[in-house]
């Protein structure tokens, strides 16, 4: 059970390592029941003007993402990242990054809210050339490393994690929760499946995270 007294999450340091941290404390319990998942048996797509996103069968969970913005801080490093779970830790390679905007975007947050605590401890904050974090970016590819992990978080509010490669092209939450809610609507795309052994899951769900 998780508890806040406020309209939304707190924000923290703009990425889910403190979420990770929490949940990690409290540790895990074996259920009785099966793990049941949602296997994506047919591809779903949404397209929106030059953005589109997709779920296409996949025997694991694969997301791959890719952003456009003609600016010399995301020019640095590639806008494409491809992470497949079944090879990559979520903890290690997502959860840490970051949410990010532009300086006027939080000026104008400061002056006419909402985000009105928006600043260089709970994002990564970019003027007209460069990141102004004095730190730095966690990861060259920070950028849409933190749209994966948006995108993983819109696509859980099913309830059920997905047997499915993701894939989209300036994705965002509403686009992605449209996907979601066409795949719901499509049930020839979609089954439910459980596994009698856990280990006969798809490897991207084998791995259970430590304690740090």
């Amino acid at each position: 059970m998780i508890e806040v007294t406020a309209a939304e999450i707190p924000i923290m340091d703009g990425s889910a390592a403190a979420f990770i941290y929490l949940l990690q404390t409290a540790g895990i319990v074996e259920q009785p029941a099966k793990k049941k998942f949602i296997r994506v048996t047919q591809p779903v797509e949404v397209v929106e003007g030059d953005k589109w996103v997709r779920l296409t069968p996949h025997d694991g969970f694969v997301v791959t993402l890719s952003i456009d913005f003609n600016h010399p801080a995301f020019n640095l490093a590639p806008q494409t990242v491809t992470i497949d779970f079944a090879d990559h830790s979520y903890i290690d390679e997502i959860s840490r990054a970051r949410t990010f905007g532009f300086m006027h975007e939080v000026e104008y947050m400061h002056t006419h809210g909402p985000g009105t605590g928006g600043s260089l401890d709970n994002a990564i904050v970019i003027d007209d050339e460069y990141v102004l974090n004095p730190e730095g970016l966690r990861f060259p590819d920070e950028f849409v490393r933190h749209k994966i992990l948006d995108a993983i978080g819109d696509l859980y509010i099913v309830g059920y994690p997905l047997i499915a490669a993701f894939s989209g092209y300036k994705s965002g939450h509403a686009l992605n929760n449209t996907l979601l809610r066409t795949l719901l609507a499509t049930p020839r795309a979609r089954e439910f499946v459980t596994f009698d052994d856990p280990l006969d899951a798809p490897s991207s769900f084998h791995r259970l995270p430590e304690v740090v």
